[in-house]
Order: C-alpha cells, then sequence, then structure tokens
C-alpha cells in the first residue's frame, strides 16, 4: 500500500507544479487578478507541491458577486433536485477519495490510516445535509386565539466560509456542504497552509451540475483574501474554524456590516480518568484523542486529569505507549504520527519543550524534534504538569500530552474548568450518577462520556467561552444558514382598535 500511494502521488504532483492551484469563481478556474502567487510546500520533505493563486481584495469581490448574482436561482431551486444534486457530488467525491487522501497526506501530513477516511466522511456530510433539503425550510404551527402563527424559513444569501488546514478537505464540506442545502451561494477561503484539496471540490460540484457561481473559491493569506471576504457587503454570514484570535478579528471585522458569524475556535480539552474506570478503554481512547491526526485538531483531548490513587499506574502504561508510537511517512500505513504542517508550527510546538524545561516540569517521553529533521517531524510527547502551567492552559495544537492529577470529583471539575475554552470534555468512570454530575458540571459545549470523540451528524457541535459561537450539526447549521420568518394568519374575528373614528 505504502508504494501504491507513493505511485498515486507522482502524477498528482506533477500536475499540480503544472497546472497550480488556483481561485474557482462563476464556474470558472482563474489565477489571482493581481498575478501573484505562493508556494505551498510539503512537511514530509519541504519540497515545493505547487503554486497557489493569491487571492486579494479584487478576487473576493469578483467572487461575492458571482455568489449574490446565483442566489436568487439557487434560492428557488427545488428542494428534490438539490437533494438530488448534492448526492452526485458526494458520488464524485467518493470516487476521488484516493486522490483526495493522497494529496492531503502529502500537503497536510497527516497520516493515511485517518486521511484515507476524511473523503469519505466529506462525502456523507453532503449526503447528510442532502437529504435534509426538502425539510430545511420546515418551520411550526404556533396558533393563539385569533391567529395562526405559521414560521418558516428562509436561506441567508451568500455567505463565506473560512476553513482550517489540519483535515481542509473533510471540514470544509462539514460547513459547505449545509450552506447549499439551505439554499445559501457560497465563497470559500481555504486555509493557505493546505490549499491544494480545496482545488478540487468546486470542480467536482461543476461535474455534478452545480451551477455556476453557487459555489466559489478564493486562496489567500488571512490579512488579505480573509479580511476582503469578512467585510464584503454582499456577504451576509461567516463561518469560520481556526485559532480564537482569529475568531476575534474576524468578529471587528464583520461588524461594520452587521454579519453573522459562527465560529469553531480553539480548545484545551480536559480527558478525566476516574480510579473506578475501564482503565484499558480509557488508555486506549487517551492515546488516540491525542496523538491521532499529529494532535492538530480543535477537539483533542490534551490534558489528561487522572485520580491520584492511579495516577503512576496509569501513567507508566500511558508513557509505554507513547514510546511505541510509530513517527513516519504519511503515505505509510503503518504511521500513526505524521510531519506537522508547517514550519512555523512547528517552531510554535517545539517551543513548549523549552517551556516544559523552563518551568522544571517533568518530561515523561518526547520533549524533542524527532531524528528526521527533514521534515517537520517532533517525538509524540507526555508531560506531568501543574494547573496553571503554561503547558496545561495554551493550545499547543500537537502531539503533546499535559498530564495532571486529582483527588476528588469537585477538584477534577475544577481543573477541568480552570482554562480560557470550553470546547470538549471526556470522562471516565465506572459510576455514571458521577459522569453524569461531572458532564453537567463541565464548561464545554460537547461532552462524550466512557468515550471518544465519536461525532454524530445530527447532534450539536460547538463549543463555549473561547471555543467558539453557535453549533454545527444537523438543523443547528441551519439555524445559522437561515434566517426564521413567521407569518400571522387571522381568522377575522379578533378586535382592531379605531382611532380618529
Amino acid at each position: 500500500m505504502f508504494d501504491q500511494n507513493k505511485a498515486r502521488l507522482q502524477p498528482l504532483v506533477e500536475k499540480l507544479r503544472t497546472e497550480g492551484v488556483g481561485n474557482w469563481i462563476g464556474g470558472k478556474r482563474a489565477k489571482a487578478a493581481s498575478g501573484k502567487t505562493f508556494e505551498t510546500r510539503s512537511p514530509v520533505d519541504n519540497s515545493l507541491i505547487s503554486e497557489v493563486a493569491r487571492g486579494g481584495a479584487a478576487d473576493i469581490d469578483a467572487a461575492a458577486q458571482a455568489a449574490k448574482a446565483a442566489f436568487p436561482a439557487w434560492r428557488d431551486y427545488p428542494a428534490d433536485k438539490r437533494r438530488k444534486l448534492m448526492h452526485a457530488i458526494a458520488d464524485r467525491i467518493e470516487a476521488s477519495a484516493d486522490e483526495i487522501a493522497t494529496l492531503e497526506c502529502w500537503d497536510t501530513g497527516q497520516a493515511w490510516r485517518f486521511m484515507s477516511k476524511a473523503a469519505l466522511r466529506a462525502a456523507e456530510n453532503f449526503r447528510f445535509f442532502a437529504d435534509r433539503c426538502v425539510s430545511a425550510r420546515d418551520g411550526q404551527n404556533l396558533p393563539s386565539a385569533d391567529h395562526w402563527n405559521v414560521s418558516t424559513r428562509t436561506p441567508i444569501g451568500p455567505v463565506g466560509v473560512i476553513t482550517p488546514w489540519n483535515t481542509p478537505f473533510m471540514l470544509s464540506t462539514w460547513k459547505i456542504a449545509p450552506a447549499l442545502a439551505a439554499g445559501c451561494t457560497v465563497v470559500h477561503k481555504p486555509a493557505e497552509w493546505s490549499p491544494v484539496t480545496a482545488n478540487l471540490l468546486p470542480q467536482l460540484a461543476k461535474e455534478a451540475g452545480l451551477p455556476d457561481g453557487v459555489l466559489n473559491t478564493v486562496h489567500g493569506f488571512g490579512e488579505e483574501a480573509g479580511k476582503a471576504l469578512t467585510e464584503h457587503e454582499a456577504i451576509k454570514a461567516i463561518g469560520f474554524v481556526g485559532e480564537s484570535a482569529t475568531g476575534s478579528a474576524i468578529m471587528a471585522q464583520g461588524a461594520a456590516t452587521l454579519k453573522r458569524v459562527h465560529f469553531e475556535l480553539g480548545g484545551k480539552n480536559p480527558v478525566i480518568v476516574f480510579a473506578d474506570a475501564d482503565l484499558e478503554r480509557a488508555l486506549d481512547a487517551v492515546v488516540f484523542m491525542i496523538y491521532s491526526l499529529n494532535g492538530e485538531r480543535c477537539t483533542s483531548s490534551s490534558r489528561l486529569l487522572v485520580q491520584k490513587s492511579i495516577a503512576d499506574e496509569f501513567l507508566e502504561k500511558l508513557s509505554a505507549r507513547v514510546k511505541h508510537l510509530k513517527v513516519g511517512h504519511p503515505l505509510d500505513p503503518a504511521t500513526e504520527v505524521g510531519p506537522l504542517i508547517h514550519e512555523r508550527h512547528l517552531g510554535k510546538v517545539c517551543s513548549y519543550f523549552d517551556v516544559a524545561k523552563q518551568e522544571g516540569l517533568q518530561i515523561l517521553v518526547g520533549g524533542a524534534r524527532h531524528e528526521n529533521q527533514a521534515g517537520h517531524f517532533v517525538q509524540p510527547t507526555l508531560v506531568r504538569a501543574d494547573a496553571n502551567s503554561r503547558l496545561a492552559q495554551e493550545e499547543i495544537f500537537g502531539p503533546f500530552l499535559t498530564a495532571l492529577t486529582f483527588e476528588t470529583e469537585e477538584e477534577a471539575i475544577a481543573l477541568a474548568n480552570n482554562v480560557r475554552y470550553g470546547l470538549a470534555g471526556y470522562i471516565w468512570s465506572g459510576e455514571m450518577g458521577r459522569a453524569l454530575r461531572v458532564a453537567d458540571a463541565l464548561e464545554a459545549g460537547m461532552v462524550w462520556v466512557n468515550s471518544e470523540n465519536v461525532r454524530h451528524l445530527p447532534t450539536p457541535f460547538g463549543g463555549m467561552k473561547s471555543s467558539g459561537i453557535g453549533r454545527d450539526g444537523g438543523d443547528y447549521s441551519f439555524d445559522f444558514y437561515m434566517e426564521t420568518k413567521m407569518v400571522s394568519l387571522a381568522r377575522g374575528a379578533h378586535k382592531i382598535q379605531k382611532l380618529g373614528a
């Protein structure tokens, strides 16, 4: 399989180097209006993948105007036809799954064992929201004594979607599919660190029959293309996944045009292991939820809170597992941890090795760059710390786990909530009553009990505090991409006051 993957990669990269990665506006591929480009390089060996169109305000304006022009027809597109079209897009995504996975591994450094399934999850996102097209505008009947009050939903208009670099293709569909199902048109600004597969989605959608202008893509930097998108008056809402600081900037930039915003931001998520838990299953979940996907995901359980009575034994077993993680080439199916996305991110993660030493913390495993210095590889790391350490407070976003201990249920809750983030939490306990009490007390938008992060698409996804605003998933996505309208129908019998009679 490794040789197969490498053989598949070569012609894909050669094609990218020849053609480049362009914008997609009004149903056509386009260079940046300025003619500028930027490079995307592989974190595996820093080799050039492609030149990418460096979009700016002019490109965003062209895309926004295309989305605005396409909106009325797409808004009124019959729901059953929209459903069939979105299933056709999903079919093309599935047919291209190996190509998408190969490019994502090379562009992001994520391991094949995870990215091979990402395209299939992207297709599932399209199918899930496709089947909700027919009911997307449904509302409620809320009768009063003298009126029938009926609510309905209508698409908000052209929207902007700004997506992250960690699992770019799948996460873009997580935003774009519900927007299209709702009847919105889209301008997508992908992350500049992983732009390659964003080149594929609008092409696949056009092949499936998506009308021109409904889905537009503009590549570029946040301070240029991203800022222009968040400020554009034709764009009615911004859906963003990324860092909390960037979310704050987007909110400020969209204030002048009163944009609706949905943010899925950073996390410093606790996994709480009580002494009465199934410790073997808990151990599997703890390792998976921080070291899979290179630790580069918002829902990673990057803080381990383990009860003191079992801490030494649990950390000893955990250390052994971390030492045996296979770090390697992302296209190798045996690889569990690949290289970090970008040299700047590599520098950030490595800086926390120095923080651990400066704070005098116990580094149980790792704590340095990996021996493969050609790419952006680091050693999977486990550090024992205290609650106020920077390692326990700041989002590192890498294969880096910070372990803390607690004695009581109340202390566990206090430690878990002692951060500015509130995205997810994980609880392992054999006593369900306690698990439910802790779940209720956690300041987090999502909590899993005796489980790792297992997503169910109809459920709400999002965070509290500095981890975000709003919820994705199921009909919660439609709450963002649609306006609710109330129509009141008088029965003709209520009294109307007479003035000036």
